[in-house]
């Protein structure tokens, strides 16, 4: 296919069995059928080196259309096999929903091994054995908590991918003396997903720190472009390298990823990672599901607030004294939301803007 030609865009129906969704995107990545969508979009034809697009939304809340191309799609699943040493006929189970780029993954990576995915996002009662799957977070800390039929299916997994949202040293250590052998990543769908393992560079991928300690990424899994705003993808380039939203700091040559950009909160005048308070609240406080936001304030211009989700109490007194000592009088929280469930961004990301407003929502 012409690099200037063009392609039909279909979207993904959610009906679509795996196996059918898997033959799709095998037609997609082959320029044999249209390309797909994740989730509905105004769009009808894309470029024709365009296979998928997936809609991201961020946790600023800014929706933006991916779109990747065959090439990038599967050097990132070969990258990831290749990581992992698996081998054509190895296994993946499907835990994440195939609406989002690391459920994609799931399935690419099985198209390049000659396998099919387990479909395990309704199961019930036990879960058969494969060699690898895929999680976020919050499947590790219910397997660890109670589900027993999960923690069985990831302790024979020869590797678990844990990513979608920071993952508490903690709970990695749980996992750990739990027999889990946990693998990080660390990724965005404008760079088909995970490609940092472990704090190590996928083959074809390379990271550096550049000004404001902000990650920046190159290689071929990047993504194409923004589908209609492809200034704005522009405007993230920088001669060949992907500037994130993310700060970090590489160490031995691992990379170490300390937060958002776009979480620091400014009370009172200092600066306050929400990212630094959620990773300290939570290495103190392991059992509590909770997250940081903020809520601007006439007086502090950013007030730093705590929500709670689940029956777990939470020691707020304590939670104020121990911020206070590590981040000073500016971190003290201004309010408290306890939620039966936080509210989520795609897998495993909070959604602070939805915070916000449960907050302001509560004090009218």
């Amino acid at each position: 296919m012409e690099q200037n030609a063009q392609r039909e865009l279909l979207a993904a129906n959610p009906e679509w069995s795996v196996r059918e969704l898997m033959a799709r995107l095998a037609e997609a990545l082959a320029s044999q059928g249209p390309a797909l969508s994740l989730g509905q979009s105004a769009t009808r034809i894309v470029d024709g080196d365009i296979s998928l697009v997936v809609a991201t939304t961020g946790s600023s809340g800014v929706a933006k259309e991916v779109g990747l191309s065959a090439a990038a799609l599967v050097s990132s699943a070969q990258g990831s096999n290749k990581f992992l040493a698996a081998s054509p006929g190895d296994t993946w189970s499907l835990l994440l929903p195939a609406t989002h780029i690391a459920g994609i993954n799931v399935l690419i990576r099985c198209l390049e091994l000659g396998t099919e995915p387990v479909d395990l996002r309704k199961q019930q009662g036990p879960y058969p054995k494969v060699d690898f799957t895929a999680i976020v977070p919050t499947h590790l800390f219910r397997a660890l908590k109670g589900d027993s039929n999960l923690l069985k299916h990831l302790v024979d997994a020869k590797a678990v991918l844990v990513g979608g949202a920071a993952l508490s040293d903690e709970l990695r250590k749980e996992a750990t003396a739990a027999g889990i052998n946990i693998v990080t990543t660390y990724g965005m769908t404008e760079t088909c997903g995970g490609c940092i393992y472990n704090g190590q560079a996928l083959a074809g991928v390379e990271v550096k720190i550049v000004e404001g300690n902000r990650i920046a990424i190159k290689g071929s899994v990047l993504a194409t472009s923004y589908i209609g705003a492809e200034s704005l993808w522009k405007q993230e380039m920088h001669d060949g390298w992907f500037f994130t939203s993310d700060f970090g700091k590489l160490e031995n040559g691992r990379l170490i990823v300390e937060g958002r950009v776009d979480d620091v909160l400014i009370c009172g005048g200092v600066n306050i990672s929400i990212s630094a308070v959620e990773r300290f609240l939570q290495n103190r406080f392991p059992a509590l599901t909770l997250a940081a936001f903020g809520v601007k304030n006439s007086e502090w211009g950013d007030a730093l607030h705590l929500a709670f989700a689940g029956d777990t109490p939470a020691d707020q007194k304590l939670m104020t004294e121990f911020l206070v000592e590590e981040f000073g009088p500016e971190a003290k929280p201004r309010g408290f939301l306890t939620l039966a469930e936080l509210p989520l961004i795609g897998i495993g990301k909070v959604d602070r803007k939805k915070l916000a407003e449960l907050h302001q929502e509560g004090t009218h």
